[in-house]
């Protein structure tokens, strides 16, 4: 199963980023947990400097946008 984390503080884009994830993921036939991760220290945690970010499997994927369906299906296989 995935761990996707969604790391922002609630803007419009990092609920982008997390309707693309979830997406992506039915589209590939994952199983996944989707996480909203909100607080700015558990934010910093992760080392990203600018959000919405995306972490799968404790690893920062991507910071900043929001990718395609299609860029999101190879961030999270």
């Amino acid at each position: 199963m995935k761990k996707i984390q969604i790391l922002g503080t609630g803007c419009r884009k990092c609920g982008l980023l997390a309707e693309t994830a979830e997406a992506a993921s039915k589209e590939l036939g994952l199983e996944y947990s989707l996480e909203k991760v909100t607080d700015l220290n558990d934010i910093a945690g992760f080392g990203v400097m600018f959000t919405p970010a995306l972490v799968v499997d404790g690893e920062v994927k991507l910071a900043g946008r929001v990718p395609s369906t299609d860029e999101m299906k190879q961030l999270l296989v």
